[in-house]
């Protein structure tokens, strides 16, 4: 199941708004065979069963099959999993998780087991429920995963006083927040970030780290951009962030990141809208209580009431710390 959470990974960037899905075959006469791997192939072609049978070819007869996501039993832009799995002879399905899509939802499940397949789901289920977080927040809510972006010193502070802010982390962690732009199918930000900022918005990554089939997220403004913003062409958008974010669901828009600035970050925290937090700290400090902080204005106004969540990942980046936080 390592494996085939590896092979997921590879193909995140090129599959949205289908899920990346990893799969291996393990033959059945030769247990110490790394197995034939397969991946969600782009945004049409086969699913990643069908991509590791073909691998395995008559290999697949007899073996066990490892799949990070439930196979589908439906005829979409492809015909169903579950067929080619029954097809191909395999004996053992072990799945991560079950597909909360409504055309799926159990139904590939039970097709394998009504043709005799041993069928085992769970394993490592809590990696691939974070890998797929957003395309599973998606099929569940019809609205897209929403990751907030910050970036502040030890003491909380995204901007100086005069309302600099260039840079306060590190190249390192700078190029690791583009990963997330390049992870995700939106960005957004508000028209005062636009209007100081005039950020492109664009994916800056190695060439080493692109792919032919990436594309770049699709960029919008709460409000409304300049004519010669450098983000433009842009969605705008406005009105109640409930509203909008069912609107990106429909575009099938799986994961939202909000970059900001602070206005816009306390809109989304505030309505409990944002499923991860993701912050850079940097090793430096403002020193007072002039400069500006993460959220722009009225928060908990007592300790009762204070936002509490969970870490869910720590991670050194260059000289600064990358801090995941859910609910």
């Amino acid at each position: 199941m390592g494996q085939a959470i590896n092979a997921a990974a590879t193909v995140r960037r090129r599959v949205a708004p289908r899920p990346w899905v990893g799969a291996v075959v393990v033959p059945a006469e030769n247990s110490e065979h790394a197995g034939f791997e397969g991946a969600t192939d782009g945004r049409t072609g086969s699913h990643a069963e069908v991509v590791a049978l073909a691998a395995a070819g008559e290999a697949a007869r007899g073996s066990t099959l490892y799949v990070t996501l439930e196979p589908c039993s439906h005829h979409g832009l492809t015909p169903p999993c579950a067929d080619a799995i029954i097809s191909a002879g395999v004996a053992r399905v072990v799945i991560a998780l079950v597909d909360p899509d409504p055309k799926v939802a159990g139904q590939g499940i039970d097709r394998l087991r009504a043709a005799g397949i041993d069928v085992e789901v769970g394993c490592r289920a809590d990696e691939v429920s974070h890998q797929l977080a957003p395309y599973l927040h998606h099929r569940s809510t019809g609205r897209p995963f929403v990751v907030l972006k910050l970036a502040s010193t030890l003491d909380g502070r995204t901007a100086a006083p005069d309302r600099s802010s260039q840079w306060i982390t590190s190249d390192d962690a700078r190029l690791d927040s583009h990963r997330l732009r390049a992870d995700s199918d939106a960005i957004l930000v508000g028209a005062g970030t636009v209007r100081s900022d005039n950020p492109s918005l664009s994916v800056r990554l190695p060439e080493s780290e692109r792919g032919p089939d990436d594309t770049e997220p699709l960029r919008i403004v709460l409000g409304s951009a300049p004519e010669a913003a450098a983000m433009r062409p842009c969605l705008e958008m406005s009105g109640d962030l409930g509203a909008v974010l069912d609107d990106l669901g429909a575009r099938g828009i799986l994961q939202l990141m909000v970059e900001g600035g602070a206005t816009v970050a306390q809109a989304f925290h505030e309505a409990g809208l944002v499923d991860r937090y993701v912050l850079y700290v940097a090793p430096a400090f403002f020193g007072g209580d002039d400069a500006i902080g993460l959220f722009s204005g009225p928060g908990a106004p007592t300790i009762d009431q204070l936002w509490r969540g969970r870490i869910v990942d720590v991670a050194r980046v260059g000289d600064d710390l990358r801090l995941e936080i859910e609910a």
